[in-house]
């Protein structure tokens, strides 16, 4: 379980325009400026939503817009193993082995980097928790959330996205055969190379990347939905197949 938390967090889904956004469903409070200053007070966030729903761009747009760090499951990993921290140590012998990292050790390692100076307005987690168990060892561990969000887009318009994607390997530029076309179909328009289709952008591999969203991270919705209900969160739903300049003026009116 936690080997594939780290395999999505790793996986990179270019955040476009297009491609992106979300219409507030539940919170109907005024909305904020979204050009106001950053805030001060403590910020701690959960972000959900299955892979390329555009998480990406709006976790950027929260980080540049309240100063707080996105926290990587797998980044968090990698900076306490080369650290060296007591944590860090034990995670790498139990990678090492090629054993899977127990929920117990993660949450020992999300306390440690949350109490870093950085996180003194608050955080956003990303990837975690992605299971029930880890997001009842969070509060069991007294590490509280301000506001669960949500980015909802259904899963054809998610194969649609992703399954559509080419990229010029050599470049890193990105087309899409329905959004964002090369002029000649196949070509990239700079060198006129043949454009390729990643591996992760495979529709099998989409749709099973969605079968374990569903399976493992939805429920987190119902979970967290019942934490809300018990005034102990915020919850709040967008319709991710709105705009990126929707969603995000939308995400500043209930980020208060």
């Amino acid at each position: 379980m936690i080997r594939s938390l780290f395999a999505l967090s790793e996986a990179k889904v270019e955040a476009k325009t297009l491609l992106n956004g979300g219409q507030m469903c539940e919170d109907r409070r005024p909305k904020k400026n979204i050009n106001a200053k950053k805030r001060t007070l403590e910020m701690r966030i959960i972000l959900l939503g299955a892979p390329g729903a555009g998480k990406g761009t709006q976790a950027q747009f929260i980080m540049e817009q309240y100063g707080i760090p996105q926290i990587s499951t797998g980044d968090m990993l990698r900076a306490a193993v080369k650290a060296g921290t007591p944590l860090g140590l034990e995670a790498k012998k139990v990678m090492d082995a090629g054993q899977l990292v127990s929920d117990d050790l993660i949450i020992g390692l999300v306390k440690e980097r949350i109490a870093q100076d950085d996180c003194a307005k608050g955080f956003l987690l990303d990837g975690f928790p992605r299971t029930i168990p880890q997001a009842d060892a969070m509060a069991a561990n007294g590490i509280s959330i301000d506001h669960v969000i949500e980015i909802d887009v259904p899963d054809e318009e998610i194969v649609k996205r992703m399954s559509g994607r080419r990229v010029h390997s050599g470049s890193g530029r990105v087309y899409h055969v329905v959004f964002n076309p090369p002029k000649v179909e196949g070509k990239d328009d700079v060198t006129g190379e043949d454009l390729a289709i990643r591996p992760d952008d495979e529709e099998s591999t989409v749709r099973k990347r969605l079968a374990i969203y569903h399976e493992q991270t939805k429920p987190l919705v119902e979970y967290y939905g019942k934490v809300a209900a018990a005034g102990e969160t915020q919850y709040n739903k967008f319709d991710g197949t709105q705009s990126v300049a929707a969603v995000s003026e939308q995400l500043a009116s209930v980020l208060k």
